[in-house]
């Protein structure tokens, strides 16, 4: 797996953590995470749905974290940019004559469910405060 939305997501959160107070572009972030503006773009979209930035207009237009970061669940923004599961896809086309090709989805959808359970509860009990704290 490579994906790094969520990586790009709680990158952006402490950049506005840290500035809490002040509007910031996508041109400015993007070049903190060092990826296309268009690419953070896209995750604010995500974030504001989510009610975790704010963003204006215009000249003096950007963004900024719309809570208090203490009030931030690491899990909120997992939740808002998850969209595949923690150890991948399933199977596409196994084998319904298998012994385990028959029943190897249904059980992965148990095991997928119960690891990604596991992440949110962890990630739940982190503030975003905490994670921000770590930077100078």
């Amino acid at each position: 797996m490579n994906n790094t939305r969520f990586a790009t997501a709680i990158h952006i959160l402490t950049l506005l953590a840290k500035d809490s107070n002040e509007w910031l572009t996508s041109d400015w972030i993007a070049g903190s995470v060092n990826v296309n503006p268009v690419i953070v773009r896209k995750e604010l979209i995500n974030l504001k749905k989510s009610g975790l930035i704010e963003s204006r207009q215009g000249k003096v237009g950007g963004v900024r974290i719309a809570k208090n970061p203490e009030q931030i669940n690491i899990s909120e923004i997992y939740k808002s940019v998850k969209n595949t599961e923690v150890l991948g896809k399933r199977n596409q086309n196994p084998n319904p004559l298998c012994s385990v090709g028959k029943d190897i989805n249904k059980n992965l959808d148990i095991l997928f469910d119960e690891t990604d359970d596991l992440v949110f509860q962890f990630l739940k009990e982190k503030k975003l405060s905490d994670f921000t704290n770590q930077f100078g």
